[in-house]
């Protein structure tokens, strides 16, 4: 018998976590003495220490002088990079001689690994555009009416504005019993990203701007989903409101194409365990224990937070308000909860989230095909909550106190709009908080401080990021339901 989808997803998740560990256990260490004839131009010696959570390049020049690059993840070593990708970028010649001659077996596997994991999450890519605009073609067209249309926005809205004011409590709540600056103790970093210079007024009109392409056609190349949504739900408006047969025949041709790409969709999701495996087993490879243990109260904080607002506060919603059971619910969206997991990518799961809810959980086409890719966009739960502690965290090590209340509202408020316009790709939400440091004039060089263990959270916040708006869909069709506007598929 073949196992249920979900339990592939895991077992590969399972598998990829073990032989990752056990790389980084095993094979994470190399000492490396390069060779004179492998020496790279203008320089008479390197030596290359690589082990998970410490990195270290000492080269002598030709002139004869010395210089040094470190990787530390602990951020124990002033003036070091948190990340390997940091070192590209503050130091590209020195991270290109740890690719070509020093890396460790285990980070050789892994990164290897990581190729065969984006090349899964590019097919999901590759159908996520055609899937959102052929399925919100299909939900709107066939609402029938603008003013149904009108009264499932302002419900998805009011859902999705709810819930993020509620993690952002949430957060703001565990960090201040936590206190993770004040009793944790990481050095400040000399390297982070450079500030944006956009105050919080221009990046929300930003967001407004983006909402209206200048050429729809290159939003769709350049995958702008604020703008391909905005324009999609136009065109489908005024496909209603012009009706008859122009409306008949864009409606037939927007359900064809949608079957195609849910068909398709579905033959990349029975990659997914795949998938999964390989993107588990670079994180895990290439992740010391000791850039955990540096951080353990951030990460506790962190985490806590979240479990309460994925276990405790959406399931209270899902179950007196959408009237769902949530471990039934739970249980249908387990394929995408997983892969959401591994990839860190909202945008990157849309496909696989909008075929569990379909197929699993029962939910109508004509909710989740709407519902679904706006939350994607705009429904940040897991990112406005992480960046209010991430804030708050780093207010509490640069000061030594916890932060004033009007501070911490001004936090709140400030990550609750400028989760929605992160991205749905890994990492969007360091973008996003350099607003945030700005607005209660903290250093942004400090954001280098969480670098190290961004990529396990963005992967726990991702995850509570596409479960929200999994429930957003049953809430919103339960409220359209009682609101007559469409039937519910099981009542029937």
């Amino acid at each position: 018998m073949k196992l249920a989808l979900h339990w592939q997803i895991a077992i590969g998740m399972l598998v990829g976590a073990i032989i990752g560990v056990s790389l980084n256990l095993l094979a994470g260490t190399r000492e490396t003495v390069v060779a004179t004839q492998q020496l790279p131009g203008g320089v008479s010696a390197l030596t290359i220490s690589d082990s998970p959570n410490h990195i270290r390049l000492a080269w002598t020049r030709d002139d004869g002088t010395t210089d040094a690059a470190v990787v530390d993840g602990t951020r124990q070593t002033p003036g070091a990079a948190a990340t390997v990708d940091e070192l590209a970028r503050v130091n590209p010649e020195a991270a290109d001689w740890l690719h070509r001659l020093g890396r460790s077996p285990a980070r050789i596997v892994g990164e290897a690994a990581q190729k065969v994991g984006n090349l899964f999450l590019r097919l999901l890519q590759m159908v996520a555009v055609p899937l959102i605009i052929t399925s919100l073609i299909c939900g709107v067209t066939g609402l029938g009416d603008a003013a149904s249309l009108g009264g499932m926005f302002l419900r998805t809205v009011l859902y999705y504005a709810s819930t993020s004011a509620i993690a952002i409590a949430v957060g703001l709540l565990a960090v201040n019993i936590f206190r993770p600056g004040i009793t944790g103790s990481v050095s400040p970093a000399a390297n982070g990203p450079a500030a944006s210079g956009h105050s919080l007024g221009d990046l929300l009109f930003e967001q407004v701007e983006r909402m209206i392409p200048t050429n729809p056609i290159a939003a769709v190349a350049e995958s702008n989903f604020l703008s391909i949504i905005a324009f999609t739900l136009a065109f489908s408006i005024f496909a209603v409101i012009v009706g008859g047969k122009t409306l008949a025949a864009i409606r037939s041709a927007a359900e064809a194409g949608f079957d195609v790409m849910m068909a398709m969709t579905m033959a990349i999701i029975a990659l997914a365990p795949l998938g999964v495996l390989c993107l588990m087993l670079f994180v895990t490879a290439t992740q010391g224990p000791a850039v955990f243990s540096s951080l353990f109260w951030y990460l506790l904080t962190v985490v806590a937070a979240l479990m309460v607002h994925a276990l405790i506060v959406l399931p209270l919603i899902l179950r007196f308000v959408a009237g769902r059971d949530p471990f039934a619910y739970a249980r249908s969206m387990s394929p995408a909860l997983l892969t959401a997991f591994s990839s860190a990518s909202s945008n990157g799961t849309l496909p696989l989230t909008m075929a569990c809810v379909e197929n699993r959980a029962g939910i109508d086409n004509k909710v989740s095909s709407f519902v679904l890719p706006l939350g994607a966009t705009i429904n940040m739960d897991g990112t406005a909550l992480y960046e209010a502690v991430a804030v708050l965290f780093i207010g509490q090590l640069y000061h030594g106190a916890v932060l004033p209340l009007d501070q911490q509202l001004i936090v709140a408020f400030t990550a609750l709009l400028a989760s929605v316009g992160a991205a749905g790709i890994p990492h969007a939400g360091l973008v996003m908080m350099v607003v945030i440091l700005q607005a209660v004039g903290l250093p942004v060089e400090m954001q280098g401080i969480i670098l190290a263990v961004d990529r396990v959270l963005d992967m726990c916040r991702t995850s509570v990021n596409v479960w929200s708006d999994s429930c957003g869909c049953a809430v919103v069709a339960s409220l359209e339901q009682r609101a007559g506007v469409i039937a519910d598929a099981q009542a029937s």
